[in-house]
């Protein structure tokens, strides 16, 4: 069955761009102008992935995003957040656990259709592995922990390159912001945390 993909972008040109690109690898896809736009389409519409731009008026992603999350019928739904701005470690650090994934733009259509396709490979993957050790009488505490720590250490990992880029740590010899350093310990400690609790 087709996958549907809710595209929340306020730039009409990115939109059809978007729109273009999805359908002719097959998805179904929904464009909103907006978030309010994007909130509407929802009750009526249920995707299975909705793309959410960041930089937006006058709602701007997040705001979006923490709306659809509060929402027990959406909050479900799988979010892959793109954007032009750089992203705040403060920001990195509030949504990770919102988000399935985040891409920068200018879009990489390849990229996104990885990000995309990654997301879902690995919810039908945690579905199929979740089932069977339900199965096996596994406790539903551990099973939903296994589920979130899967998403949670790639979603930190996307993160961490991204905070990296942004930051400039990959420039030698350019000095990075004593917050920025520390924001990006912070996410791999959490890392290293939460893959060894995942091995266990």
């Amino acid at each position: 069955m087709e996958k549907t993909v809710l595209i929340v972008d306020d730039s009409p040109y990115i939109v059809d761009g978007l729109v273009a690109l999805l359908k002719r690898k097959g998805f179904n896809t929904v464009a909103c102008h907006g978030g309010e736009e994007a909130l509407a389409t929802l009750p009526s519409t249920k995707p299975d992935l909705i793309l959410l731009d960041i930089m937006m008026e006058p709602m701007d992603g997040w705001e979006t995003l923490g709306k659809i999350k509060a929402d027990t019928a959406t909050a479900d739904i799988p979010v892959l957040m793109f954007s032009a701005k750089k992203i705040t470690p403060e920001e990195a650090q509030e949504h990770c656990l919102s988000i399935e994934d985040f891409v920068s733009k200018p879009v990489n259509p390849a990229q996104l259709l990885d990000a995309i396709n990654r997301i879902f490979e690995r919810r039908t993957a945690v579905k199929s592995e979740s089932t069977q050790a339900k199965d096996k009488g596994v406790d539903p505490v551990l099973i939903e922990e296994y589920a979130a720590l899967r998403k949670s250490i790639e979603v930190d990992k996307n993160l961490l390159v991204v905070l990296k880029k942004s930051s400039g740590t990959h420039f030698p010899g350019r000095e990075v912001p004593a917050d920025d350093l520390a924001a990006i310990s912070r996410l791999e400690a959490k890392i290293l945390a939460d893959e060894h609790r995942f091995r266990e």
